[in-house]
């Protein structure tokens, strides 16, 4: 038999919960047989990692580059929702996702997007109907349909967001959910409806009553959401319903880790092995229904070896029973990729940003570090020569998003938390419709800022005083053509200006890129206008006269 080899170690049975020294033979990308023996081992062959929701684009890497990085780590498999890219390309959007990862060897289990765009208040490059999801749909190669953050229209029973959730139920498809802080009755007719995953939630009380009622929780650990302390307690209780995620993983972090740096956290906190590799391994693959080895004979020969069951250092990941990465290193050779964008806007001139003083209180969008929630506040604001100009003092800063995909007034409101002393940073990542939004300490910095994006048709920005650095995002303003390193460089080095300029945040960008997340709570911003999201309405910037 042809491709024929052993490989020897302590397997990690999750499935039947053991571990025995032992040996895998594979046969032509495939595990023959499985076998024990009496040897000692001082390394463990276990299934690979899975990111159980993942936005690639959110990497700023293409798929290709993201695999060169993330199969070191032992990730062997991600469940990856392009609704990025569909905002701005559409359907040739999501088929670029596919091209770019088929010789990455990582396995790219890609969805159809179900919210394209995420809501009509927003502006976006592309509008992917029900006809363009069955299009998805009827593939092989199209998993689930993404994450449902239409939750009123589930609720309402909106036509299209229903007919989009028959059609994969009538491919077999599971449906990813989105729906951030929904309990009650809302929360049972949201699953009931056919919704059979959230990984939105930021309370045990939350993700326990969508337990209940058949939903399962995957816990997000990402660049700016960061779940994982207050949901962890799950993975003992509900071994079999949970999963883990990053959702977004910006390239600084995924040079230091991925799933795997989850896991050891996990053990750190007491859960038992075993409960832990159920949901970074074994889960996703189960409800997913995903091509991906698990260790049984017949399975694809898709597993990592690892050094020991703490700190998880990888020996090799093995993809079809290939190797694919080694200590530090992945077989993955540089490529050069190709590029597509939808990009119309013209630039700016900084009056654009004026906001003319009619008298009373602004509402100002408070930005909370390490979630996509948002609280508000009314305040008096600052006024020269009858304009509302940012409060740098207070930490009131002015925050745009100027319409990419055609010329049009860039709507300006308020937020607290940035914490900039000076300049502007500008981002055409920019959840979900992916257009320019920027934060700064006057209008001539925004302004700045946001001509340099479009000079660059997309990247990320940092201006003061004529000082510009920009990290190009060539690939539909939302992902680089260069590798990990180069991108987690460039973007570690903007976001330390940021922080540098006064801003505490964590992670600046990622911050700022959801701030126009419409269907996150509480206050939001499009090119639009200022979004209740409460109400799920545009509301006024001034809200009360001063007597």
């Amino acid at each position: 038999m042809k491709n024929e080899f052993n490989v020897s170690g302590n397997i990690v049975d999750v499935l039947n919960g053991e571990i025995f020294p032992g040996s895998l033979r594979i046969s032509s990308g495939r595990i023959k047989s499985v076998t024990r023996d009496s040897n000692s081992y001082d390394n463990f062959i276990m299934p690979g990692f899975v990111d159980a929701h993942i936005h690639i684009e959110s990497s700023m890497l293409t798929p290709y580059e993201f695999a060169r990085a993330a199969l070191r780590h032992g990730t062997v498999a991600t469940v990856s929702d392009p609704h990025e890219i569909a905002n701005v390309c559409g359907l040739q959007g999501v088929y670029y996702m596919i091209e770019n990862a088929v010789n990455a060897k990582l396995k790219f289990h890609f969805g159809a997007p179900s919210c394209v765009p995420a809501t009509s208040f927003e502006t976006a490059g592309a509008v992917i109907g029900p006809e363009g999801v069955e299009e998805l749909l009827a593939r092989d190669d199209i998993y689930y349909l993404s994450e449902m953050m239409n939750y009123p229209g589930v609720l309402f029973n909106d036509p299209d967001v229903m007919k989009k959730i028959s059609l994969a139920k009538k491919y077999g498809k599971p449906v990813d959910g989105h729906a951030p802080g929904l309990t009650g009755m809302d929360a049972e007719n949201y699953i009931r409806a056919g919704i059979s995953t959230d990984h939105e939630c930021y309370t045990m009380a939350e993700a326990l009553h969508k337990l209940k009622h058949g939903m399962k929780i995957i816990i997000r650990e990402g660049s700016a959401a960061k779940n994982f302390d207050a949901l962890h307690p799950l993975i003992s209780a509900y071994p079999g319903e949970v999963m883990l995620c990053s959702d977004d993983k910006h390239p600084d972090d995924l040079l230091e880790g991925h799933i795997n740096l989850l896991v050891k956290r996990a053990l750190q906190k007491g859960h038992q092995l075993m409960d832990v590799l159920n949901a970074a391994c074994v889960n996703p693959v189960m409800h997913y229904r995903l091509p991906v080895g698990l260790l049984r004979q017949g399975d694809p020969a898709d597993f990592i070896i690892v050094s020991d069951l703490t700190d998880f250092q990888v020996i090799a990941t093995y993809i079809n029973g290939e190797k694919v990465a080694g200590r530090d290193s992945c077989i993955l050779p540089a490529a050069v990729h190709k590029k597509i964008n939808s990009f119309s806007s013209s630039e700016k001139k900084p009056t654009d940003f004026e906001v003319p003083y009619p008298g009373g209180n602004i509402l100002v969008i408070i930005a909370e570090d390490g979630q996509l929630i948002t609280g508000r506040y009314e305040v008096k604001p600052l006024i020269k020569n009858n304009f509302v100009v940012s409060d740098v003092a207070n930490d009131i800063l002015k925050i745009t998003v100027v319409n990419r995909y055609s010329d049009a007034k860039p709507s300006v409101a308020f937020i607290r938390n940035f914490g900039l002393q000076h300049g502007a940073i500008a981002s055409t990542v920019a959840h979900d419709s992916h257009n320019i939004i920027a934060v700064g300490t006057s209008d001539q910095e925004i302004c700045a800022a946001v001509n340099l994006l479009v000079k660059n048709q997309g990247g990320l920005c940092f201006t003061n005083k004529g000082s510009e650095t920009v990290l190009p995002l060539p690939v539909a303003g939302l992902m680089t053509d260069s590798d990990c390193e180069t991108a987690g460089r460039m973007y570690k080095s903007i976001s330390d200006l940021a922080r540098q300029a006064g801003c505490s945040l964590k992670a600046p960008f990622m911050t700022l890129s959801f701030m126009a997340l419409l269907v996150i709570p509480d206050l939001k911003i499009s090119d639009k206008g200022l979004f209740d999201c409460g109400s799920f309405k545009f509301t006024d910037l001034f809200v009360k006269q001063f007597k």
